[in-house]
């Protein structure tokens, strides 16, 4: 029961998840074409800027820049230090030179609005994410859902779940040595 290919980048993302510097969602990104892996990135801090992950707030609890210093949800994007899993995988193609046009992109959370146009001015083919971005103004993202998304021009946008079987398939190699010999050996 091998994972199919779908499941096989999600899973990939979620591994790049693990990554991230980002207390409050740990976020990872695949992008691929012909089933060929082009780039990765998770959300987390500029290269030498700190890293929300290593903090923690005076009494104790896990740091968040933008919930340290009070600044409301609508102005997020302004002020949290981390860039997106999508953002920085479309970077890390850019700084390499690899053309990510028509491509597939796997994260484990749905783009958010300004992600979503990021993708669609890279012309990102397909998107995969496992779960959906909660928001406590559903009415407002109601736009970006629906139309911002048929406007994106993506031929696929759908959330993709990893089958349980799968899972039971790929623990035994996350929690033990993964090249151990399964066959008796012939000597």
């Amino acid at each position: 029961m091998r994972p199919n290919w779908n499941e096989y980048f999600m899973l990939i993302a979620k591994l790049v998840s693990t990554r991230s510097t980002c207390n409050s969602r740990p976020t990872g990104a695949v992008l691929v074409k012909d089933k060929q892996i082009l780039a990765t990135g998770y959300n987390g801090s500029m290269p030498g800027a700190p890293h929300c992950i290593d903090q923690t707030l005076p009494d104790g609890s896990p740091y968040c820049h933008r919930r340290a210093i009070q600044v409301a949800d609508v102005d997020k994007y302004n002020y949290c230090r981390a860039s997106h899993a999508e953002a920085n995988a479309i970077a890390q193609a850019a700084r390499h030179g690899v053309a990510i046009k028509g491509a597939s992109l796997y994260v484990t959370l749905e783009p958010c609005y300004v992600c979503l146009k990021l993708l669609a001015t890279a012309q990102i083919d397909k998107v995969f994410y496992e779960l959906p971005y909660e928001s406590r103004h559903p009415e407002r993202d109601a736009f970006w859902r629906q139309q911002a998304v048929k406007e994106a021009g993506f031929t696929v946008y759908q959330q993709l779940t990893i089958a349980p079987a799968t899972l039971e398939y790929i623990l035994p190699y996350l929690n033990g040595f993964t090249s151990r010999r399964r066959l008796p050996s012939t000597t």
